[in-house]
This record gives C-alpha cells, structure tokens and sequence, in this order.
C-alpha cells in the first residue's frame, strides 16, 4: 500500500508540474500599435507568458527552472497570434453546398469543422469569432478545444444567425417539406426577436449575430436592402446587450448598416453600401467594421469566372456587392472608423485567411493599421482584450512568427514559420 501510495503521489506531482518554454525572438512585435524591438525572449509557462525581457535568457537565468523547451525564433519577426472576427468554420462554400444543407448532421458539422479550424490555426490565426453555424457543432468544437481534447484556435462563437423568417439567415431555396419548422433564430416582430437572442445565450451564445440586411449568398432575390424593422433591430440588441453579449450586424444595403448602428450595434459586417452618412453613426457609436473583403473577392470570382456555380439570383447580388466592399473599407478607414479583421471564411476556402491583409493592404490601409487590426482591436471587439492582441505578462500565449517583416510587406504572413496557441505548438 505504501508503495502504490507513493506512485500515485509521484504522479499527481508529475501532472502538476510546470511547463517551461522560452522564445527567443530576433525581431518581436509585442503590441502592433508599438515599436518592434530586437532580441528579445518570451518567457512561457504554462500557457501564459510569464515574462518578456531584453536578451536571450537560458533557463538557468531564471529561479527554480532546471528545463524549458528553447524555441529559436532568432531569425524571425514574433507576434501576438492573429484574430479572425468573421467566420464560418463548420463549413465551406462549394458547388455541392446545398446538397450538404439537408444531409449533414451536427455530428458531421463539428467534425468538419475541427479540420477547418486546424486550418485556420495553421495560418496564423489563434482566435476567431464564429457568426453563424450549426449551433450544437459550433459549441461542441469550442468547449473542445477550451478544453484542450483538439488544437484549434480559441473560439468565440455566436449561435443561430438571428434572421426574419424568409431572409438572409433563414433556410430559403428548399422546397417547404425540407427544412420543416424555422430553426429558433428566426423572428417575426420586436418580441419574438427578444426571444430568439435569448434561446442563443440559454444554450451557451458567447456573442449574437443578426442579419440587418439582405445577403449575398440567400438562395432567394430579395436584394440586400433592409430585412429586420428598426424596432426590431432595437429589440435584438437591447436584449443580447441585457445579457452581456456584444453583437455583430450583417448588412449590405445603406438603411440596413445605419438602422443597426441607431440600434447600438457592436460592428458591421460587411458595410458594403455605407456612405458619408453611415461613417457619421460609427464615429458617434464606436462601432467597428469588419470589412471581409475576401468573402467580396471570392464570390465575385466565382460569378464571373464558374458559370453554374451560383443560382442566378446569387451571381447577380456577387456581381453587384463584391466590387465596392474595398471602396467602402477606404472611405471608413480614411475617416477614422474603428476596423476589424474578418474574412468570412467558409465563403473563401479556410486556411487562407491571411489574403484579407493583402487586400486590406491593396485597399488602401497601411500595414501597420492593418496588424492593429487583426490584433489589438479585434481583440477588443471580441472583449478579450485582457487576454488576447498582444504579448504581455499574463496573457495567453498565442504566438506567430514569419521569415520577413510584414510592416513592409504584409503577404509574408501567408506563410507562418511558427504558431503557438495557448502555450501549445501548432505549427514549427
């Protein structure tokens, strides 16, 4: 008995041992707003940076740790991982999507989508945001990987797209006898919409996504004008806002981007259509933009260049909104409108999330702002900001590194040499 007593004393100290890494960094970019500095080592334990200083230390330079794992990154430019505040990763758009809407499970869905967010997470991406899905797979894949059982990216993840009935988020292009029963993001009217917010968070919504207009994507041609009422919109943020949950606003069309910035709106997705106006409410409310110009290139793409692919009412709305979502980045960006990264991917193929920095890049934005972006503010979007967007005593340690300096050139972030998520390494 004491022997047995003594292995599993042995093993309990063994489980609660620390674990030690140490970065040495040659050019590290602690916070993107920020200088870089040279020569610098990130100290990690147990997932969380422990500490940054000058040097490159050994674990001798530091009290009662006999071994760490040295990670040389002497020749590399170290950041914070990024943040991708607009995806879809239990799926992805391709000729045979509507053919999946009616056969896979939630089951399925979630095992798809551990493959994609592996993808994401190999692309430099430690965090996203998820606006939309299949709730049950959605949440199963965050608790997941929160928990540790798969390596992912951190998700914050919205449930059901809160849609009207027969609008943008709604199961529309079936035939009625398919789908059956509205799932229970759809509404009709300002109490039933408080209702729809609420049976999200009561089954583990970390934030609400609501459609204020018209999509690209909806198999139907209703356009994408303004879908919800502005009472409606009200009544939708109002109560995810009662609850503690911030909200992202899909919407295109003018009225819908400027009714869902009166309602309080946490950011605009997409923003495609906004004007002098709209810029205007996002200053006086502080709202951000998540521009998803990927999601603009790639649809525009495929109508232009994949005959079939799309139903014609689809390629139409591609050929009509994809072309001016850099044009509005710009106006937004020039003006002084708080921008977050986002790319809609599950629209664009998973892993190729980097492409949204070229085109913000080729839009107009300066690298730098571009970084903040996809960092310090989508961190701040996401209210993760004491834990995320930058490399600091005590936040966790998610970290990329890159062969070249993307402050001079942003596509050398389509290729990350290192990623570490909470501690874990994905990718070296």
């Amino acid at each position: 008995m004491v022997a047995v007593s003594g292995i599993f004393s042995n093993a309990a100290l063994a489980e609660k041992a620390d674990h030690w890494s140490i970065i040495h960094a040659g050019t590290l970019m602690a916070d993107a707003r920020k200088k870089v500095t040279s020569a610098q080592s990130i100290i990690v334990k147990n997932g969380k940076i422990y500490d940054i200083r000058a040097g490159y230390i050994s674990p001798s330079d530091l009290p009662n740790v006999k071994n760490a794992n040295i990670i040389d990154l002497k020749d590399q430019f170290v950041m914070a991982g990024m943040i991708d505040s607009h995806t879809h990763v239990t799926g992805q758009m391709a000729p045979h999507s509507r053919e999946q809407a009616v056969t896979t499970t939630n089951s399925e869905y979630a095992l798809i989508g551990s493959v994609y967010a592996r993808r994401i997470l190999n692309a430099g991406f430690t965090t996203i945001r998820n606006v939309g899905g299949p709730r049950e797979a959605v949440f199963a894949l965050r608790n997941s990987i929160r928990k540790g059982q798969i390596l992912g990216p951190r998700i914050v993840a919205g449930g059901l797209t809160i849609s009207p009935l027969g609008g943008h988020g709604d199961n529309n292009g079936f035939r009625p006898d398919v789908f059956g029963k509205p799932h229970s993001g759809i509404c009709n009217g300002a109490d039933d919409c408080r209702r729809a917010v609420r049976d999200q968070i009561k089954y583990g919504a970390d934030m609400i996504k609501y459609v204020a207009t018209g999509g690209v994507l909806s198999k139907i041609a209703t356009g994408t004008g303004q879908q919800f009422t502005d009472a409606e919109q009200a009544a939708i943020v109002q109560s995810a806002h009662a609850m503690g949950r911030k909200v992202a606003a899909h919407a295109h069309g003018k009225g819908g981007i400027d009714a869902a910035l009166r309602a309080g709106v946490d950011s605009i997705e997409h923003g495609s259509f906004l004007d002098k106006g709209s810029i205007k409410l996002f200053k006086k409310t502080g709202a951000y933009l998540v521009p998803t110009l990927l999601a603009g290139a790639t649809v525009v793409d495929i109508a232009t260049n994949k005959p079939g692919f799309f139903m014609p009412e689809v390629a139409a709305k591609a050929k009509a909104v994809g072309p001016i979502m850099a044009h509005a980045l710009y106006a937004a960006y020039k003006a002084g409108v708080k921008i977050a990264f986002g790319t809609d991917s599950g629209v664009s193929v998973h892993g190729i999330n980097g492409q949204e920095l070229v085109l913000m890049v080729k839009a107009g934005m300066q690298a730098k702002d571009v970084l903040i972006s996809a960092t310090v503010s989508a961190a701040d979007l996401l209210d993760r900001t004491a834990t995320i967007g930058t490399l600091e005593k005590g936040k966790s340690a998610d970290i990329i590194a890159v062969s070249g300096n993307p402050l001079k050139d942003i596509s050398t972030l389509l290729h990350p040499t290192f990623v570490m998520v909470r501690g874990v390494v994905a990718v070296e």
